[in-house]
């Protein structure tokens, strides 16, 4: 598994927890297919546990950072990807172009065809703020 792998599974945990699912062994071993013994299983597992202990201090940073939305707006798979970039930005300390790259990704395989501006500009929102 790589770095970016190791990102879509935790979007993919997040937005199971956003459906009500709790992120669990089954999901993580059965429909995954995560080896915890794969060089990036516990980046999985820090963005998942970042994400979900921090999960009210993040909504607020992306709330902050959304014009004319609110989260409740924001379609699940997209809040996922923003929450887990958020995580990274902000408690991880990746570079800013590295995170939004990846986020954007991420989005374009698993959301609409919109949302690809909308999360970059989010992101990129977040990140000047940030300096």
């Amino acid at each position: 598994m790589n770095r970016r792998t190791a990102r879509e599974d935790a979007v993919k945990l997040i937005y199971e927890m956003e459906m009500g699912g709790d992120g669990g062994e089954d999901t993580r071993f059965g429909v995954l297919e995560i080896d915890p013994n794969e060089e990036e299983a516990d980046y999985v597992e820090r963005l998942y546990q970042g994400v979900t202990e921090n999960v009210d201090q993040i909504d607020a940073i992306l709330s902050d950072h959304l014009t004319g939305w609110t989260i409740e707006r924001i379609s699940k798979v997209d809040l996922a990807v923003l929450r887990v970039a958020a995580y990274e930005l902000k408690y991880v300390g990746l570079p800013a172009s590295v995170v939004i790259n990846e986020a954007v990704e991420i989005v374009d395989r698993y959301s609409t065809d919109k949302a690809r501006a909308f999360v970059n500009g989010v992101l990129g929102a977040l990140s000047r703020a940030e300096k």
